[in-house]
Formats: structure tokens, C-alpha cells, sequence
């Protein structure tokens, strides 16, 4: 029910972002914020509860994704500068990157292999939090330093963006060099990873 309620969030998002009333930019910020609280409650009761289906695993994921990108390609038309616009594209082709990855590792029965990264969830932490304050702040009311602030988190998390997509790019080496039968480049070196996770049950909630 919460995952349905993030997706029809996404063009309530879109239409009070473009609505011009007073306050409408601080309402489309409480619009993500409140998708991006119920993804956490969402997991946090799936956990809890142990209430998972494959079809809500796979739909989970992909709400968050539509959330975070429309919400970037909003800000990134307001904001019109070469370099929001390539932070943006950055962290918008890792979630499809990293998607079609996971997707990939599914359909070789290792999808675990590529769970979910403690700097991916770092990675969301800001991304969410930076999201929130571009929507809120209109600059010529707030002053530039409120946004200046949006736009260091931003940043951060893209360049969390890169990394995390990284270290699941050198998990799934791990895995098609242990399926053609040799060691890995930098195997053995104790280096932390997504790499032999326990069995992908469907209770992992893939938030980054």
C-alpha cells in the first residue's frame, strides 16, 4: 500500500511543483519528503512484520527511482546549469545502471551478489536530504545560502553516486570471474563489498 502511495505521489509532486499558489515549493518538498518517510516505514515494517512479496520487492525499487528522477528533472529545469544538470544525469544513470545489474545477477540466480552497499545507503541519506531543500528553497525569498547548502549535498551525492556504483560494478567482476573459473582482480584482499550477502529471500529492502 505505501509503495502504491510513493507512486502516486510522483504527479502530485509535479503538479503542485508547477501550480503557482503561495508556498507551493515548500508542499512539493513535503510531497517527497513524505514518499521518501514512507519508504523507510514501508521497509522498516517489512522487516518487522516480515511481510514481502516478489512482485512488492520489485515494485519497491522502482517507486523510489521514479520518485528521486522526476524530482531531479524538475529541479534540474529550474535550476538550468551545466553543473546540476550533469549531477543529476549522474546519479539518475547509476539507479539504472545499478538496476539493470541487479537484474542481470537475478537471471544468474545472484542477484544478492549485488545487494545493497552501506555507502548506497549513505549515498540515499544524502540524495533524499538534498532533494528536500532544492524543492523548498526558492532563492530570491530564502537567500543563496540555503541553497548553496541543497546544492553541497547534492554534490556529495554524486559523488557517493559514483563510488557506490563502483563497488557494485567490482562485485559483479567477483561474480563472472568465480563463473569463468578465475580469481578476481583484487580477490582475497579483505576488501568489504556486496560480494556473498546471504540468500536473497526478498526481505532486503533495496534502498540505494
Amino acid at each position: 500500500m505505501l509503495t502504491f502511495l510513493r507512486l502516486v505521489l510522483v504527479p502530485v509532486l509535479v503538479l503542485v511543483f508547477y501550480i503557482d499558489f503561495r508556498g507551493h515549493l515548500l508542499v512539493a518538498a513535503g510531497v517527497f519528503a513524505l514518499a521518501a518517510v514512507t519508504d523507510w516505514f514501508d521497509g522498516y515494517l517489512a522487516r518487522r512484520l516480515g511481510q514481502t512479496t516478489p512482485f512488492g520487492a520489485f515494485l519497491d525499487p522502482v517507486a523510489d527511482k521514479v520518485m528521486v528522477a522526476v524530482a531531479l528533472v524538475l529541479l534540474v529545469e529550474r535550476h538550468n546549469d551545466l553543473l546540476f544538470t550533469l549531477a543529476a544525469s549522474v546519479i539518475i544513470g547509476r539507479e539504472i545502471v545499478v538496476s539493470a545489474l541487479r537484474e542481470w545477477m537475478a537471471e544468474l540466480g545472484r542477484r544478492t551478489s549485488v545487494a545493497v552497499s552501506f555507502i548506497g545507503k549513505v549515498k540515499t541519506g544524502f540524495q533524499m536530504v538534498s532533494i528536500v531543500v532544492l524543492l523548498a528553497v526558492d532563492a530570491e525569498r530564502h537567500g543563496s545560502e540555503f541553497l548553496a547548502v541543497g546544492l553541497v549535498l547534492l554534490y556529495v551525492a554524486a559523488a557517493l553516486t559514483l563510488w557506490s556504483m563502483w563497488v557494485y560494478l567490482r562485485a559483479a567482476q567477483k561474480v563472472m570471474a568465480e563463473m569463468a573459473g578465475r580469481p578476481a582482480e583484487g580477490a582475497g584482499t579483505g576488501e568489504e563489498s556486496p560480494v556473498n550477502r546471504a540468500p536473497d529471500d526478498g526481505s532486503a529492502k533495496e534502498s540505494a
